[in-house]
């Protein structure tokens, strides 16, 4: 696991859990893995209690799988929850981005444009890591800068599933350039307050993890959960 630095008046419960779910986001507690009470416990020098609160809160979000007597486990991606995510954040901040082509702040546009540039950085010491972090500050920048960050600490309770998709999709390395490509358009959509230049940008940049779904989907499926059919004749052809 990556270490993450602990807050001022963070419980040890709290901690745990945003280190956990920090690693499984990023995939360095991949999908499928087990993962032990008893050895987190030990290696993160806490009690048992605020890792096993920690594990039911995460079970909760659908990101560890608890099977009494058994183990606990990562969970696998759910596609369903990934695309259900990427509806509600589409409906959400193709409205919010057009807000922010009417109005927006000079200094919360210098931190979108800082961030494009330390992207740029990130693809040229191949840092998805912090690429991601800093993708992930640029959307909350416009979200807060329209006045929304409430909306976005609400997409980010149901985003964890989606994100494991754009952080698998970062680590292969899949379209970088066209990524940098699109935040320089919002960047330029939201300076020249170019309404239709920032819809079409957020759609093609949403729609990109849908379409590379597949691939990953291909190269990864062990990081998946079977596909679902509505067949019901499908079980008893097997």
């Amino acid at each position: 696991m990556i270490a993450i630095e602990r807050y001022q008046q963070e419980s040890a419960r709290e901690y745990v859990y945003r280190l956990l779910k920090t690693n499984i986001i990023n995939l360095t507690l991949p999908p499928g893995q087990s993962i032990s009470e008893q050895e987190t416990a030990e290696r993160l020098h806490v009690s048992r209690t605020p890792v096993r609160e920690a594990f039911i809160k995460l079970s909760q979000e659908n990101l560890l799988d608890i099977y009494p007597q058994k183990g606990t486990y990562v969970s696998l991606i759910d596609t369903d929850q990934v695309e259900e995510s990427k509806f509600v954040r589409e409906t959400l901040e193709r409205e919010v981005i057009q807000q922010a082509c009417i109005a927006f702040n000079g200094e919360d546009l210098f931190q979108l444009q800082s961030c494009v540039a330390l992207q740029e950085l990130c693809i040229s010491e191949k840092n998805y890591h912090k690429f991601f972090e800093l993708d992930e500050t640029m959307h909350a920048t416009i979200f807060k800068g329209c006045k929304k960050a409430r909306t976005w600490a609400m997409l980010q309770q149901m985003n964890a599933h989606y994100n494991r998709v754009r952080m698998l999709n970062l680590s292969v390395g899949f379209d970088w350039d066209q990524l940098i490509h699109q935040h320089r358009e919002l960047v330029r959509a939201i300076r020249e307050k170019d309404r239709v230049l920032a819809k079409k940008t957020i759609d093609l940049h949403l729609n990109k993890v849908v379409v590379d779904l597949e691939y990953l989907r291909g190269e990864y499926g062990h990081y998946f959960l079977p596909r679902k059919t509505n067949n019901p004749n499908a079980q008893l052809a097997k």
